[in-house]
């Protein structure tokens, strides 16, 4: 397999930018004056059509995102809110030498975004849906994207922590065998966090980010708000809302601690991925592994901004 382009020693954000131009040429769409949006897990560009690229950082990517289109289509034609492919491009996803794009219909926003208890009854609503009528991957081990890239980045992480990092996600794998799961699996979006909600210049809320959309168990979509008060800083106030909209506290579960530490550690992997060409990512992941180790459990962790966010 080639290297993935988008994740390699140089710059991202110059990177980010050439691929866009490859990935638009594939398909026939101008990417002139493209604006970058995101720089995370993906790369994602507001073209001056109204049309959304993401371009996917992710190993597996190629693999997955063919179901993440078929997903977003088939809750759009139930009426869930979901952003929505631009099936206008035909041929997607496109993939170039390891990296893989999708195109989506752009949706005009208006701020703020959603809030929890929002996110909450959106969550409620998914997963009351029946799985879809295709195949779709099951979430069975959240920790094997990290597994493969440790191994992958081996020139990231000193020797010390690359085999504290093999031992904690082998000891946490186990974890995750052990829980016990209230529910049986059902469809979740699983990054399931309160800034993929998208409010329309209408008013309506969208759910975004379907990149990670599984068959696999309720509580990975409920931690992530659990977890964004103990690291991104959410309030009490706000997970408090999002369990009484969504009709369950995940903190009265036995999993709960557990599944809390998984996360936490799968939180790590797009630092990993982005360190080489990213000193953002090269400090956050210095931090997160610092607190890890020295069990730190309410460190405040940090989330790179936004593009539009950086220049305001």
């Amino acid at each position: 397999m080639m290297p993935n382009q988008l994740t390699g020693a140089t710059d991202l954000h110059e990177r980010a930018h050439a691929l866009l131009g490859q990935m638009c040429d594939l398909v026939g769409i101008d990417a002139t004056g493209a604006k970058l949006l995101r720089l995370r897990s993906n790369a994602v560009f507001k073209l001056r059509a109204p049309i959304i690229v993401r371009i996917a950082t992710a190993p597996n990517a190629a693999e997955r995102l063919p179901a993440v289109l078929a997903v977003t289509r088939w809750l759009a034609d139930r009426g869930f809110p979901t952003v929505q492919p631009a099936d206008e491009i035909t041929g997607q996803p496109v993939a170039i030498d390891g990296v893989t794009a999708t195109f989506w219909r752009y949706v005009p926003t208006i701020g703020p975004g959603g809030s929890t208890a929002d996110l909450g009854r959106l969550l409620r609503e998914l997963h009351n849906n029946p799985t879809p009528p295709f195949a779709l991957r099951a979430l069975t081990d959240p920790l094997a994207s990290i597994r493969a890239t440790v191994q992958r980045h081996p020139g990231v992480l000193t020797p010390a922590d690359r085999a504290w990092l093999t031992a904690r996600i082998a000891r946490l794998t186990d974890a995750w065998k052990a829980l016990p799961f209230t529910w049986p699996p059902a469809l979740i979006h699983g990054d399931a966090w309160i800034d993929n909600l998208l409010r329309h210049q209408d008013g309506r809320l969208i759910l975004g980010d379907w990149d990670s959309v599984a068959i696999g168990p309720r509580e990975w979509d409920l931690v992530h708000s659990h977890h964004g008060e103990r690291r991104f800083g959410l309030s009490r106030t706000d997970v408090d809302d999002f369990t009484a909209s969504y009709g369950h506290d995940l903190r009265e579960w036995d999993g709960y601690e557990a599944l809390i530490q998984i996360r936490d550690l799968y939180a790590i992997g797009i630092h990993i991925r982005n360190a080489p060409g990213d000193p953002f990512s090269r400090q956050e992941l210095d931090h997160r592994l610092t607190s890890l180790k020295t069990d730190a459990t309410t460190t405040r962790w940090h989330m790179k901004p936004n593009r539009q966010e950086i220049a305001t």
